[in-house]
């Protein structure tokens, strides 16, 4: 986040580097920073002459290259977007006695998606001498919901640790789709309104009942009943609730309770710092703590990572996804 706001500041001060290598893992900097810089650099007058968007696809380093040798006309600056740059990484290094000499009134953007250049390599050096080198990194599961707080928060909205959750299920750790959702829950519900299962459930149209979320906290207190029904109606509902997303939460969930057993301090804060999970969410383990004995755990993931496998179709013996939850939930209960 530092690196971008270095970037906006820059360019809002009138003083932007001439070429912006954006790379990594996350798209969703990466499209941000191109747009910021698409829409903040020239004026609508002059974009016209003084713009381009090329694709990775469809141009070749060197036709990028004599577009960032041209003069703005009637501008400051000309701005030339290089999106999808990533199809031109095996020719990307013919790229180093531009970045060496770049063109001064000339700002260069290439969008390089989910790839990153070589530190060794001479581009990388040249970037990193004359124009803005910025990584996307992806964020792992457990700060996605923090992401999405503070998302919300620089909208002045407020949401529940639990919603945040429920989101981060179901959409994963793509942080474009996920804003996508924000956005239209934004539309729909004032500041006023915290969002919790509740409303997310109402506008997005996730059951805040029937989800992986829900399933793991029942499994954990032990609750058959309540289990069972999930279980039942994933199995009617196996597209949206593919098996593969279920057996990887369960199996992550049993790993950290493995750890949660070898813990000495049970704190909270300790807790949920070595855990990686949220202090909302410790209770659950201290539940679960004490229904699953650390030797009853061990088997637990052992026994899930062969239903993982099942469920890819190694040695399933053409299982459908109710045999598969079925046995998924004999073995842990």
């Amino acid at each position: 986040m530092d690196g971008i706001k270095e970037i906006v500041a820059e360019i809002d001060a009138g003083n932007p580097r001439p070429i912006y290598f954006l790379m990594g893992e996350e798209p969703y900097y990466i499209d941000r920073i191109s747009k910021y810089i698409s829409d903040n650099v020239l004026t609508e007058d002059e974009k016209g002459f003084n713009q381009m968007v090329l694709y990775g696809k469809d141009t070749s380093v060197d036709e990028v290259v004599a577009n960032a040798k041209r003069f703005p006309m009637m501008a400051e600056y000309q701005v030339v977007i290089v999106k999808e740059a990533q199809h031109l990484s095996r020719t990307i290094e013919n790229l180093v006695s531009y970045a060496e000499n770049p063109q001064p009134t000339t700002i260069l953007v290439l969008c390089y998606k989910y790839k990153k250049l070589d530190k060794r390599k001479k581009l990388y050096k040249a970037i990193q001498k004359k124009g803005e080198l910025f990584e996307s990194k992806k964020l792992y599961e457990n700060q996605v919901s923090e992401w999405i707080r503070k998302t919300l928060a620089s909208k002045k909205y407020r949401i529940s640790p639990k919603a945040c959750i429920l989101l981060v299920e179901f959409l994963g750790t793509d942080l474009g789709k996920i804003n996508n959702e924000l956005d239209k829950l934004t539309l729909v519900v004032p500041p006023s309104v915290e969002i919790t299962p509740e409303v997310i459930e109402e506008h997005i149209g996730i059951s805040k009942d029937f989800n992986n979320f829900e399933l793991k906290k029942a499994i954990g207190e032990r609750d058959v009943a309540k289990a069972s029904r999930i279980v039942d109606y994933f199995a009617q509902n196996p597209k949206d609730n593919p098996f593969v997303v279920t057996v990887t939460l369960l199996n992550t969930f049993f790993t950290q309770l493995l750890q949660y057993h070898g813990l000495s301090d049970h704190s909270p804060g300790n807790v949920a710092k070595v855990l990686g999970v949220n202090p909302y969410f410790v209770k659950e383990y201290t539940v679960a703590a004490k229904n699953y004995p650390m030797k009853r755990v061990s088997g637990i993931v052992s026994s899930l990572r062969e239903l993982d496998l099942k469920g890819k179709g190694v040695g399933a013996n053409n299982m459908d996804q109710a045999d598969l939850l079925k046995e998924l939930l004999s073995e842990i209960i």
